[in-house]
């Protein structure tokens, strides 16, 4: 497994990392068994980097991550959490269907999840975090989902809480040595933009925004992360799973349904792929890896085997006439690096 130096931690990751978003039964239920199967298969396949959140399934997927990384050695992994949500064990729990706890997946541990994005819920935040991974330290922590997507109208509010109460918490914790790195884990480029010129960060996750499909980070984040020696995590690289699937019924894209000109996109840029004898999800999984910011691609999995299928894109060789073609298609974007 090739690794990469992650911006200016001096931290050595993986170039493919683990996103634990699918161990918080995301979409559908997953046993506790496979889920820790999957983890562990990570490891062993020479995986560094591993990544969770308190969102996923409101707990669930930290305490899954914690159990399996348990069993490895803690000095040969890089763990990454978040920050801008703590649990409420004993309050009541908003329900979104008769079996699902956390929204937006299916199952998840019967805890109330808040927003707390102020220095003191940041810290105890922390310290929950901690306590489900079973670890006695985190190397990143990230403000979560300070974007339009999660917080609407609400966004500057969000923004200055962040900068005003986890900033300050997170810059602490690293000039204390907690933790190695801080940084920002969001859906949108330009909210990475305006925390990068707000604040000291060492490392972004962004997803779903630089990808075979859509390039809106190229321009400015992307250059602006170089500058700064922001360690990138490209997470999203299937946009929610249409780049792995293709253009199928069922294909999800930004987690709903995709709108016909997507389809259409998908459907074109899988046309060149076939004529290269390259899978799309393989040359959707290596894209984001050809610029010089990105450290590493995290990806989901819900099986052994799925971990597996993914790794699988490093050795598939992908010629330099597929990115031309979908360069001169105008499928990429004309000036984005290209995979070695």
């Amino acid at each position: 497994m090739p690794s990469r130096t992650l911006g200016r931690t001096g931290l050595q990751v993986s170039a493919i990392g683990f996103g634990a978003a699918p161990l918080g039964d995301l979409y559908a239920r997953l046993d506790d068994a496979t889920a820790i199967a999957t983890v562990e298969a990570a490891g062993a396949a020479g995986i560094t980097l591993f990544d969770t959140s308190p969102h996923y399934g409101n707990g669930l997927a930290e305490h899954r991550c914690g159990t399996a990384l348990r069993r490895m050695a803690r000095d040969s992994i890089v763990l990454s959490t978040k920050v801008g949500r703590r649990m409420v064990p004993g309050a009541p729990v908003e329900r979104t269907s008769q079996d699902a706890i956390s929204p937006g997946f299916a199952g998840g541990l019967p805890h109330k999840a808040v927003f707390d994005y102020s220095y003191d819920g940041t810290l105890r935040a922390v310290e929950q975090s901690l306590l489900r991974l079973g670890t006695d330290r985190i190397d990143l922590l990230l403000i979560h989902d300070v974007d339009v997507w999660t917080h609407g109208d609400a966004l500057e509010q969000r923004f200055r809480e962040a900068m005003e109460g986890a900033y300050p918490a997170l810059e602490r914790l690293r000039a204390e040595g907690v933790v190695k790195g801080i940084g920002l884990g969001v859906n949108e480029a330009e909210m990475c933009v305006r925390f990068a010129e707000a604040g000291d960060f060492d490392t972004m996750l962004l997803a779903g925004r630089y990808s075979l499909l859509e390039q809106p980070a190229l321009d400015v984040f992307l250059p602006l992360a170089l500058r700064k020696g922001i360690g990138v995590m490209m997470g999203g690289v299937f946009n929610s799973g249409i780049l792995a699937t293709g253009a199928v019924a069922g294909a999800r894209y930004n987690y709903a349904a995709p709108p016909e000109p997507v389809m259409e996109k998908v459907r074109r840029i899988e046309a060149i792929c076939a004529r290269h004898h390259v899978p799309l999800a393989h040359a959707a999984l290596r894209f984001p890896l050809g610029h010089p910011a990105v450290s590493s691609v995290v990806l989901g999995a819900v099986s052994p085997a799925e971990v597996e299928r993914n790794l699988q894109a490093l050795d598939t060789v992908i010629p330099a006439a597929l990115w031309g073609e979908l360069k001169a298609a105008g499928l990429l974007a004309a000036h984005a690096p290209i995979p070695g």
